[in-house]
């Protein structure tokens, strides 16, 4: 995510095959946290992958309890 030509925000995937993404790292600079961005990037690719039939697995801590709280993004 870029505000202002400023790269703020972004979320780093590995793909595994054709129908496996791992999502390894996600990370909110100083100006963004506590606005829900890193949510919103966790989010859009949670919509992205189930529009595509790709299975995700978080391994970066901040979309595993994404994963794990949210109901609507509990979808593996």
């Amino acid at each position: 995510m870029e505000v202002n030509g400023s790269r703020d925000a972004l979320i780093i995937y590995t793909s595994v095959g054709t129908d496996k993404i791992i999502i390894d790292h996600t990370e909110v600079g100083d100006n963004l946290r506590g606005k829900g961005v890193g949510y919103k990037l966790v989010e859009a690719s949670v919509n992205f992958m189930r529009e595509k039939g790709i299975k995700a697995i978080p391994l970066c801590p901040f979309a595993k309890s994404i994963f794990d709280k949210s109901q609507s993004i509990q979808m593996f």
